[in-house]
């Protein structure tokens, strides 16, 4: 069994050679950032890329809970979705990171991601004649930390979805995209369900961090933003992330808990009775919204409608 599973690592570096043997070479810095996103050679045994965890079928998320880095190593925090990032101002559940030039390069480095320094990383790639001579055709120098940046970054930059069925009933006004449920959805997630106090705006997300409800320090112990910021304030607190795609991104929240939406709308519905005693959770969280289960339903379907058409089945 071990030796099979050698040959199939050893084998995932072939695959994507074979894969971009039939790729123009990349002319922009965008083509060559998306060569270096699915490219296992940004990881320390070159066996995975981003792209093994940011999955483009699943909106750039993944369907575990916590997905394995190098050697299988596994954090301890959900892979969120890697599109819709060109209008946030901050990345990562923590907020650890101010620009996605910054980001793009953390999880290269993460020991239980990808798990090799940047300038191991530099080296590799000006090692590589194609590399080499891709950097140099783009950027007009050979690879550098800075450089490598900006590549990822633009590819990250260019997976904006806007052409759900949502968009196509509210900005072509096509009454016939969406089901009537899924409109009363959209008027729940505005007045009732409170949604649109933290999700709103063209990728329903916000530039806050906020404790929902997740930190009760015994089972939950994940503190978010505080262990970042150094504040008591910020305990339990995370970022709020876009709901574009919301319905292939599962499992959902910070550390993959719940499995599918009606789990989150069950739980938004009365975060108390899931998670008992939390620790700083946010005020627009207390006590229940007393939602029917038709009104579950037609929030669920709302939710469902922001997913773009390139993900539907």
């Amino acid at each position: 069994m071990k030796a099979k599973i050698v040959i199939l690592i050893c084998a995932l570096p072939l695959v994507f050679i074979r894969s971009i043997m039939h790729e123009p070479e990349p002319t922009t810095s965008l083509e060559l950032g998306k060569r270096l996103f699915f490219d296992p050679i940004l990881s320390g045994n070159r066996s995975i890329s981003c792209g093994s965890c940011h999955k483009e079928n699943l909106a750039f998320a993944d369907s575990l809970a916590v997905s394995p880095g190098v050697n299988g190593r596994l954090g301890t925090r959900n892979t969120p979705s890697a599109m819709n990032m060109r209008f946030q101002e901050s990345f990562f559940w923590d907020g650890r990171a101010t620009s996605l030039e910054q980001q793009v390069l953390i999880p290269i480095e993460n020991p239980v991601e990808m798990d090799l320094p940047v300038d191991s990383a530099i080296a590799r790639l000006n090692s590589d004649a194609f590399y080499r001579q891709s950097f140099l055709r783009i950027f007009k120098e050979l690879p550098s930390k800075s450089s490598l940046a900006k590549a990822l970054s633009d590819f990250e930059r260019s997976l904006e979805t806007n052409d759900s069925p949502f968009d196509d009933w509210r900005i072509n006004d096509n009454e016939d995209a969406v089901s009537a449920s899924a409109k009363r959805g959209f008027k729940l997630f505005n007045t009732k369900a409170k949604c649109i106090q933290c999700h709103f705006g063209p990728d329903f997300n916000n530039i806050e961090f906020r404790n929902i409800g997740l930190f009760d320090g015994k089972m939950h112990v994940d503190s978010g933003r505080s262990a970042i910021t150094h504040l008591a304030s910020d305990l339990g607190k995370f970022k709020i992330g876009s709901l574009r795609n919301i319905s292939v991104t599962a499992p959902y929240m910070h550390n993959g808990m719940f499995k599918t939406l009606k789990e989150v709308i069950n739980y938004y519905d009365n975060p108390e009775a899931i998670i008992p005693n939390s620790m700083n959770r946010d005020s627009l969280l207390t006590g229940s919204l007393q939602l029917t289960e038709v009104e579950k339903q037609d929030i669920e379907n709302f939710l469902i409608s922001l997913t773009d058409r390139r993900f539907l089945k």
